[in-house]
Order: structure tokens, then C-alpha cells, then sequence
């Protein structure tokens, strides 16, 4: 069983993510929260994908 996700995370899903919790902790964003893993696995993400269209 594979551990990827269906749909993999993207930069638009990691910026939603980080938006709501700077809503909602007066503008911050803890640096190693789930918006900051979200926002390392959707570059993660970027980049295999440009490295597979080589």
C-alpha cells in the first residue's frame, strides 16, 4: 500500500490552509504546524513534477 495521498497537495490547498490559520491566530502562522507540512509537501510536490517532465 502506498503512502501518496490521491490528490496530491497543492500550492493553492497549502496558501488556504496557511490563510485560515493566520485568520484564526491573529496573523500567525506556527513554523512547524500542519500549514507549514502543508506547504513542504505541495513544493515537494512541484518539484517531482517538474523533475518527471524531464
Amino acid at each position: 500500500m502506498s503512502n501518496s495521498p490521491k490528490t496530491p497537495m497543492t500550492q493553492t490547498d497549502a496558501a488556504r490552509i496557511q490563510s485560515a490559520e493566520a485568520k484564526a491566530n491573529a496573523g500567525k502562522v506556527a513554523k512547524d504546524g500542519f500549514a507549514a507540512r502543508s506547504q513542504s509537501a505541495a513544493d515537494r510536490n512541484m518539484a517531482n513534477q517538474r523533475n518527471n517532465k524531464r
